[in-house]
């Protein structure tokens, strides 16, 4: 489903990935691993292009990803990879003066030209699914860490994408948020979700893995276990 083909990423002169290929089937669950600091969150970005990259490709179903792309002129390859792959960031990037609702209805409504009352309707079954019906009104600010990363959650899945990426989903929360994150993970596993999941706390999250990934400096595959 994915496909990353010797994947290049440098920041001025420093290599951050150096010719990183790798496959991720439909409905794996991979944990990606390995020291901090190596770049596995900018790995993460560059499956979306949030941030660009020097040389290679990513592949996601029929749209592919290349290296330098015009931002302008390929916004729709752009757009249209970024709908397939759901981000859930580590800390949430919830819009804070919208609501939950509305945070869960601004892509399907804005992006996806949805109807407005269908997608109203489906953002109340995925409060449902995370455990938050009762916050559907409420403020980001409202609410507590594992419920705004709950939020987040959901408002990926809002996109229906293909598959879920996770940036560090648990480091900022404490072991009770932990646990509610790695409960609404495991029920998407279950589920068949495909998900990739950058985090420097393996053992909180490893348990619903079908793939663990270690990763070296310049993103080196030291490890691939299935």
């Amino acid at each position: 489903m994915i496909q990353i083909s010797n994947l290049h990423k440098k920041f001025g002169s420093h290599t951050i990935i150096d010719d990183l290929s790798l496959k991720i089937d439909q409905g794996e669950v991979v944990i990606f691993k390995g020291p901090s600091g190596i770049g596995k969150s900018t790995f993460l970005r560059c499956l979306t292009y949030l941030e660009s990259f020097q040389k290679g490709f990513v592949s996601v179903d029929d749209f592919k990803l290349h290296a330098n792309m015009d931002l302008r002129k390929e916004r729709d390859v752009i757009r249209s990879v970024r709908t397939q792959l759901g981000f859930v960031f580590q800390f949430f990037n919830l819009f804070p003066h919208l609501t939950v609702t509305q945070n869960l209805m601004l892509g399907p409504v804005q992006v996806l030209k949805r109807p407005e009352a269908e997608v109203r309707e489906e953002s109340e079954k995925l409060l449902s699914r995370v455990g938050l019906s009762e916050k559907a009104d409420f403020l980001p600010g409202q609410l507590s860490g594992g419920q705004r990363q709950r939020v987040g959650i959901a408002r990926a899945l809002a996109m229906k994408p293909q598959a879920i990426l996770f940036d560090e989903p648990t480091s900022s929360l404490d072991p009770e948020m932990k646990s509610e994150i790695v409960r609404v993970m495991n029920d998407l596993a279950k589920d068949g979700m495909t998900m990739l999941v950058v985090t420097h706390e393996p053992a909180v999250v490893e348990g619903i893995a079908t793939r663990i990934v270690q990763f070296g400096s310049g993103l080196e595959i030291l490890s691939d276990k299935f």
